[in-house]
């Protein structure tokens, strides 16, 4: 009986031992030749932004070797933080853009905004294509008649002064049209 006991407890801290091992293995990812943050995001099953809030990166760049957090714990605070739950925020500028909607569920669409947000999966996001030349990916703004949003997409279209609203079903994106709205950029 004691080395049954002694068995199953070694078994037990060898499989605990390997468990956390992997665990904290799974949480840092070490970049190879030929990733991209779309290519990480997938395989990993996080956000593109996520992955650049969670390491700092400012752009799309990353290098073989090098280490990205992969921490979905932190991913529930960053979404509770995004600009559509979000009212604050103090204005850095504020001028007119022409807009119009898109849905998520257009012919050829997957879904999936540039900076890695899944619209299907999160129809009630308040996210907004732009010109990242006029308005950077990432930036918190308020658009009139639409709330607060994160600018989180590009579009083909989507040049100089235009937004791009995302709203859930195509009805409601119809009804909003193309008009001419007040934006403002929050710092």
């Amino acid at each position: 009986m004691k080395k049954l006991l002694m068995v199953l407890s070694f078994a037990l801290v060898l499989f605990l031992g390997t468990s956390i091992e992997s665990s904290a293995a799974s949480t840092v990812y070490t970049v190879k030749s030929g990733d991209t943050l779309y290519k990480i995001s997938k395989s990993q099953k996080v956000s593109v932004s996520n992955l650049k809030i969670w390491n700092g990166l400012k752009s799309d760049t990353i290098y073989p070797k090098q280490k990205l957090k992969l921490s979905k714990k932190k991913a529930k605070t960053v979404a509770k933080k995004t600009p559509s739950r979000s009212t604050s925020g103090s204005v850095a500028k504020e001028f007119t853009v022409s807009s119009t909607a898109y849905t998520a569920y257009c012919k050829g669409c997957s879904g999936i905004t540039r900076t890695g947000l899944n619209l299907k999966k999160n129809p009630g996001l308040k996210v907004i294509a732009v010109d990242p030349k006029v308005i950077p990916l990432g930036t918190k703004v308020h658009v009139e008649g639409y709330g607060y949003a994160v600018a989180g997409d590009t579009g083909g279209a989507i040049k100089g002064k235009k937004i791009d609203v995302f709203i859930p079903t195509q009805s409601k994106a119809l009804k909003w049209g193309r008009k001419n709205v007040k934006i403002k950029i929050l710092k």
